[in-house]
């Protein structure tokens, strides 16, 4: 398995899927320059790895947002992934976080999802509480309101990389092998923290299910594509108006938007606010 890929496979005999990711230059880009807290950095790394998982199970082509909103000292984790494995995240944290559990970390909060559809008018939504001490449990949760069906995952996160393996249990998986869940959750709750980020995925498979039979399905390329828009940053802008614009031009003698799932700022001085709404913005036909 290549770094920065997702792969599924699956237990026959078992009647239990399952995927793999492994994120190493592609999740170095994500945090470049935010300067994140190691806790703060597991957390979403290890969020990004479940997204992944989830975006890639999605029925149908759209794009899925996950938001954990808290408040503890890291107050918003948001990641979002489209039908191509597109990957963006950010973090809101304080500067200095101390390592703790998911709880001690978010605090009281919600998990909010946001799936984008062609067929749908608009994005469908869907708010659960938080119920977990780490990323895995409160996804683990989320997977068994929203799809009914048992489900583990194990992540891991440093600065260097974001793994994860996922099981979900299968409905005819009890006909097949009445212990076979069973016997695979206890397997791999043995998998270690450098085991999942250092291994490739077959020699991993192997080690975990040694006497199964594995199905492995042709990786998929997680990507990070964040190209710049400034049409978009100047439609919004326009649509302030300038008396506001020009207000937040005197007060910082600029005018600054972040786009922190880019990790990516667009920057306007007076001359350039001045050409923006000196412009004849497009019509639309």
């Amino acid at each position: 398995m290549s770094i920065d890929t997702l792969q599924r496979f699956l237990l026959d005999e078992l009647d239990i899927r399952g995927a793999v990711v492994r994120l190493g230059p592609l999740w170095q880009r994500i945090v470049a320059g935010r300067n994140y807290a190691p806790p703060v950095a597991a957390l979403l790394g290890e969020m990004c790895a479940t997204t992944l998982f989830i975006a890639d199970a999605l029925k149908q082509p759209g794009r899925i947002t996950f938001q954990l909103r808290g408040s503890g000292p890291v107050s918003l984790l948001v990641v979002d992934c489209d039908e191509r494995l597109n990957l963006r995240a950010m973090a809101h944290a304080a500067a200095d976080v101390a390592p703790g559990t998911a709880p001690q970390l978010l605090g009281d909060g919600q998990l909010m999802l946001s799936l984008d559809l062609p067929n749908l008018r608009q994005p469908y939504q869907s708010i659960v509480p938080m119920q977990g001490d780490s990323i895995a449990e409160i996804f683990e949760h989320y997977l068994g309101l929203s799809e009914q069906l048992p489900s583990r995952l194990f992540l891991a996160a440093s600065a260097e990389g974001a793994a994860g393996i996922f099981l979900q249990k299968l409905p005819n998986a009890d006909a097949r092998d009445a212990d076979g869940w069973n016997r695979v959750e206890s397997l791999a709750t043995t998998i270690r923290d450098d085991e999942l980020l250092g291994l490739p995925c077959d020699e991993l498979l192997t080690r975990l299910f040694s006497q199964e039979v594995v199905r492995v399905f042709p990786e998929r390329q997680v990507l990070h594509e964040c190209p710049e828009d400034w049409d978009k940053v100047r439609t919004m802008l326009r649509s302030l108006g300038r008396e506001e614009v020009d207000a937040v031009l005197r007060e910082h003698g600029e005018v600054l938007i972040r786009d922190d799932l880019a990790n990516r700022d667009y920057r306007f001085d007076a001359a350039a606010v001045e050409a923006l709404f000196g412009e004849t913005p497009p019509t639309l036909h």
